[in-house]
Parts: structure tokens; C-alpha cells; sequence
């Protein structure tokens, strides 16, 4: 006899067997249409994959109550400022004007070509952040705890979601076009600089009274949108070579956006503009390393 109220042993083993069965579909069916993708979106999905990772293991502070000084998030904010910004040069740039000039332009006719590719790139963001109003949430103390302050939490976290997209974008790019060893390094030298991007996004939600796992979880799940970018743009390679400087320049135009509009004044927002820039010019070199010397 059940009590009124209370669900019979074998509703409840149904309804488990429905719920892992139809899990265990959507497994098999998301399996087959990965399977069925070009090997560079398959290498992109991957490298999109360690990006979200990465950004996940920027939450882990936060997660176990770890506390960062202003100055030590800033210097991590310009480290990936400079990682960015080597990349769009090292790995996106120049090889969108040799893809160019491949193509058959002439190094004047390469040159404009990628400099309109970024632009167009640099407008993609500028539309997409108009979605969202990115207004700065970190370090102001007690006095922005309210309904205000959890609603620009809330727009930070959709800013940085959005502004996640030009990364996945570039990821996929690199695979689609550039050789494997160099989508590599950019897909390893993007991961590095969303680290400090998870602990942003966790850190900002945090601020405003949320836990720390829901914080994290939404951290994390802010880098998710770079391996539906990173296959999106890879396919969109392989469909048209005529494509491949165009979608470098843009990548790249977008990513020298987020650095300039959002990177950077958050870094120097608090009064360490020292650290951060010297920070910003270690990044640089680590990446110029990773895609010149080892590449």
C-alpha cells in the first residue's frame, strides 16, 4: 500500500528508463551527425570543445572560495588581452593575406582585401553587442547590491557569452583554412585567454549574492557558444575557398574589437594599468612563441 501523495515503485523505474533511453538516442544520434561532418569541423568542434573547457576551469576559484586580488585578475585580464591580440596578428592576419594573395591578388589588392574583411568583422560585433549592454559589474562593493546590480550582472554575462562568439569564429577559421598545426596553437593560445574569462563571468554573478556553483555553472556555460561558432565557421570554409581570407580578416577584426572595446578597459578599470599592460605585452610574446618559434 502507497501513501496518497506518493509516486508506485514502477512509475518512477518507467520513467527512469524513458529519460536514460531517450538520452541514450540522442547520443547515438548526435554521434552519427558528428560522424558525418568534415574532418576540419570535427578538429574545430574539438578545439571549440578545449576552449569552453578552459573557460569552465576559469570558474574553479570561485567554485572552491578562492579569492584573487583586483591586481591579479587585471594582470590576468591583460594576459589575455595580449594572447588575443598575437593571435589575430600571427594567426589570423597574415595568413588571410597569403590566402589572398594565393587566391591571385596582388599585395595591394590582398592587403585591402583583409582590411574590409575586418572591418565587416569589427561591425559583426558591434551589432551583436548592441543585444546586450555590456556596462561594467566587478569590484564596486556593498553599494551595488540590489536589483540593479544583478540586472548588469546578468547583461555582463550575455556581453561576455556574445563576445565569446568571434573566439569560436576564429577557432573554426583556422581549422577550415590555415594548416592543422597552426589552428592548433590558436585554438590553444584562445583557450589559455578564456580562463580569465570564466573567472570574470563567475565573478561578476558571484558580486551581486549569487552561490558559487550557480556562478560557476554560469561561467562555464558561457564558452559553450565557441564550439557552435568553431563548426559553423569550419563548415562555411569547406564550402567556398574563396571564402578563407574573408573569414580570417573577419575573425580577426572581431577579436581586435573585443580586445580594444572590452579587454583592455577592464583591465586598466581599477588603477592597475602597469600591471595589466605589462601583463597584456607578456601574453603577446607567449603567443608570437607558440605561433611563430614552435609553430
Amino acid at each position: 500500500m502507497f501513501r496518497p501523495g506518493t509516486r508506485p515503485p514502477w512509475r518512477l523505474a518507467t520513467g527512469t528508463f524513458i529519460g536514460v533511453f531517450g538520452a541514450l538516442l540522442l547520443a547515438r544520434d548526435l554521434a552519427l551527425a558528428l560522424a558525418s561532418l568534415p574532418l576540419p569541423a570535427r578538429q574545430a568542434l574539438t578545439g571549440g570543445l578545449w576552449a569552453a573547457a578552459a573557460t569552465a576551469a576559469g570558474t574553479l576559484p570561485v567554485l572552491l572560495a578562492q579569492k584573487f586580488s583586483q591586481r591579479s585578475y587585471d594582470a590576468a585580464l591583460g594576459l589575455g588581452g595580449g594572447i588575443m591580440l598575437a593571435a589575430t596578428s600571427f594567426s589570423l592576419v597574415l595568413p588571410a593575406i597569403g590566402a589572398s594573395k594565393q587566391a591571385g591578388a596582388g599585395s595591394l589588392g590582398a592587403s585591402l582585401t583583409v582590411g574590409a574583411g575586418i572591418l565587416l568583422g569589427m561591425l559583426l560585433v558591434m551589432l551583436l553587442g548592441q543585444l546586450v549592454r555590456s556596462e561594467r559589474v566587478l569590484g564596486d562593493g556593498a553599494a551595488d547590491a540590489g536589483p540593479t546590480a544583478m540586472a548588469r550582472a546578468w547583461l555582463f554575462v550575455g556581453a561576455v557569452a556574445i563576445h565569446n562568439l568571434p573566439e569560436g569564429l576564429a577557432i573554426g577559421v583556422g581549422y577550415g583554412g590555415v594548416d592543422a598545426v597552426k589552428a592548433n596553437t590558436l585554438a590553444t593560445g584562445i583557450a589559455i585567454q578564456d580562463i580569465p574569462e570564466g573567472l570574470v563571468v563567475a565573478i561578476a554573478l558571484r558580486s551581486v549574492g549569487y552561490g558559487r556553483v550557480f556562478s560557476a555553472a554560469l561561467g562555464a556555460l558561457s564558452g559553450l557558444v565557441e564550439p557552435v561558432g568553431a563548426v559553423g565557421a569550419a563548415v562555411l570554409m569547406e564550402l567556398s575557398a574563396a571564402l578563407l581570407p574573408w573569414g580570417l580578416a573577419g575573425a580577426a577584426g572581431a577579436m581586435l574589437y573585443v580586445i580594444c572595446h572590452d579587454v583592455v578597459p577592464e583591465a586598466h578599470r581599477h588603477g592597475h594599468c602597469k600591471t595589466a599592460s605589462c601583463a597584456l605585452v607578456i601574453g603577446f610574446i607567449v603567443m608570437m612563441v607558440l605561433d611563430t618559434a614552435l609553430a
